[in-house]
Order: structure tokens, then sequence, then C-alpha cells
């Protein structure tokens, strides 16, 4: 078997940090990028002995010679493309977000055209944020292919994204896989209106109350599922381009807030009913399927309770303070 060696931009996110966990478990090695070196994410998700065997630098995505560098000289065989800000940071200065979110991801696939036949997988975040608001879609579950109306600013960078994955697939056949996450929650899931989710059970596990400031329809992700899809989907081997929907569990966010309360005795959250998150959540995640094969998914009552044990561990151990 071919050695494998992973780059992953965004390291220090929430899915970056639950991929760098799985990889380093597995005894895979890494190399861990991100333009900040704040290793809080990793801190609640590794001991010390793994994080010594984690290779961290510091690399602007942005810098297309420094990642063909480290590429090159590495010997990196997969590439796991993370790196970007959130809509908030994207709204707030969308001249950064621009530069972060497509430039980066212009950059990412240049150094992996540049590596050649080096690189055997490159997967890359997309978001269900490239879709418009659910009416626009009558025809359920929505398939990958449906019409792309993004209503942020975040959501027209993710489609510039998609197109620059086909664009260096028929110019250069650089093979990708494009991931569209929904509302990924769990430990180290603590930025971004969605984060409600997983703040909610740690309101849960901390004994106070919190209102989730959404509700209606959604589909679920535990992030330790979508870190597996990410490493499956470099790993897959694709001749092409494919950009995927993710699914997983699909209910209503007052449905999730009775099975927390069934999972979390004592629980006191409630959500903003009225306030619906404006994208389609019944997703039709076949294509998916075929790139991977079965799907990476925790039932949503055992995340939930995986999830809230390591919030108290992490609460008693000191790492993680309580909500207040």
């Amino acid at each position: 078997m071919k050695t494998e060696k992973f780059l992953v931009t965004g390291a220090l996110g929430c899915i970056g940090a639950w991929v760098a966990r799985h990889l380093i478990s597995e005894g895979t090695e890494i190399i861990a990028t991100d333009v900040s070196d704040d290793f809080k994410r990793l801190q609640l998700l590794m001991n010390e002995d793994e994080l010594a065997e984690l290779d961290f630098r510091r690399v602007d995505v942005t810098d297309t010679e420094s990642l063909r560098d480290m590429i090159g000289i590495n010997s990196v065989s997969h590439v796991i493309h993370l790196a970007g800000l959130q809509v908030p940071f994207c709204k707030a200065d969308p001249v950064l977000g621009s530069k972060v979110n497509v430039t980066g991801t212009i950059s990412v696939f240049e150094a992996v055209r540049q590596a050649g036949a080096q690189i055997r997988g490159l997967a890359y975040a997309s978001s269900v944020a490239v879709f418009g608001p659910p009416e626009l879609y009558p025809t359920l579950p929505v398939p990958d292919d449906a019409p792309t109306k993004p209503g942020t600013l975040y959501g027209i960078y993710k489609v510039a994204n998609e197109n620059t994955a086909l664009l260096y697939w028929n110019d250069w056949q650089v093979a990708s896989v494009g991931l569209r996450p929904y509302i990924v929650y769990g430990v180290g899931r603590d930025q971004g209106l969605t984060s409600d989710i997983a703040k909610s059970i740690l309101a849960a596990v901390s004994g106070v109350p919190f209102t989730i400031q959404f509700g209606g329809p959604v589909a679920l992700q535990s992030a330790s599922d979508v870190a597996e899809m990410f490493i499956r989907a470099a790993r897959s081997g694709i001749e092409g381009t494919a950009v995927c929907n993710m699914r997983n569990d699909v209910l209503s966010v007052e449905d999730f807030i009775q099975v927390l309360k069934d999972t979390v005795p004592g629980t006191e959250v409630d959500c903003l009913s009225t306030n619906r998150l404006p994208f389609p959540s019944d997703l039709d995640d076949s294509k998916l399927r075929e790139v991977i094969g079965k799907i990476p998914h925790t039932a949503l009552s055992d995340a939930i309770r995986e999830t809230a044990d390591r919030f108290r561990t992490l609460i008693s151990s000191g790492k993680l303070s309580p909500m207040a």
C-alpha cells in the first residue's frame, strides 16, 4: 500500500480539528495548516501525545508558492481544503472573505495542479449556502445539480469554488470532491449562527437555559461524521469532479430539542421557531454515496450523548468552561 500523507488547510477550525483527530488516531501522517496558531479546538479533541504527532505549519492559504513547496518537499498525497471564513465574517469584510474563500481555493487547486500525479485525492468544503430559499426547490429531496441561488456573499464564494473545481478538471484534469455541509455540530463547533445546535448541548450539560436562534426544518451532521466524509472523499480516487450534498439527520429544530431533552434530563432549551434558515433541508445525498460508499452516520441520540459526555469530561478537567 502506498504511503499516505495528508495536507489539511483550516486545520484549527471545527471540521479541520476533527479531521486531524481521525487521521492521527488511525496513524496517518498529516501536515495541518492554518493562518491562526490557536490550538483550542485541537486541545478539546486530542491529548498531549496525539498533539505531539501533529505537524503544524502556520500558512496563509492564499500563498500558492508555500503550499506548492510544502506539498512537493513533504511528498503530500492527499489534500483536504477546509480554510475559509463563515457567513458573518464574509459579510463584515467582503474583500477579505473573497481573498480567503475564493482566491485561497484557487491557490489550493493551483498548488495541487503543479504537484501533478503526486496528489492522489483532493476534497474541499463547499456549503448548503450555494442554494437559495426552500421555496425555490419544489423537487424533494433537492438533487446535487439543482440550480444554485446563493443569498449571501459566502454562498456566492462557494459557487465560485465549485466552478473553479469544474474548470480545473476540464482544463488540467485535477480531480476533486466538494462537500456541502448543512449544520455541523459537536465539540469544537463554536462559531456562526448554526453553532447554536452544539451550544445547546453545552448549555444542557451546564444546566442553564438556552435559546437556539432559529427553528424549523434543518439537516444535522455530527462533526466526527463530517470529518470522516472528507477523509473518504479525498481517498475516493474519483476521476473527474463531483459536488455532493450532505444529509444525515433531517428534522426540525423543535424535534432536535426533544431528542436533546430525552438524552440529557433537565435540559432547558427552546428555539425561535419563526426564524427559519434560508436553505432547503431535504437534500439528496445519492452522489455522495456513489463517491464514498456507505456514509458515516452516528445516530442523533448517540451523537448528542457522546458530545455531552465529552463536554462533561472537558469541564471537569478544566479544559472547557461551562456555559454561564
